[in-house]
């Protein structure tokens, strides 16, 4: 499963199934797709995500033991959901997902 995230105020964001719930599980919304937050709670779910990657970002990287590189955090992995959060709080744009 993919998840689409779009606003009027960026381009749209893919990310993978998992990866994507659990980011809406950071920013305190429920693992329900199709959704959307309203422009006015856009600040909040970017501040609870931003609390979220930066509590994250004290843990060692993951090894995957069959290739023996490090596996993407989640931090990088949300990037661009930040970006897109961003710049829906600065245009007051709704957020939606699918």
């Amino acid at each position: 499963m993919l998840i689409t995230f779009s606003t009027d105020a960026y381009s749209s964001i893919t990310m993978f199934g998992d990866v994507g719930l659990s980011m809406l599980k950071m920013m305190g919304h429920s693992a329900t797709v199709p959704g959307a937050i309203l422009a006015e709670d856009v600040p909040e779910a970017l501040s609870k995500l931003s609390a979220a990657i930066d509590a994250d970002k004290n843990q060692s990287p993951v090894m995957d033991e069959d290739t023996e590189e490090a596996e993407v955090s989640i931090t990088n992995r949300a990037l661009p959901l930040i970006e897109l959060l961003t710049a829906a709080a600065k245009d007051k744009s709704d957020v939606m997902w699918k």
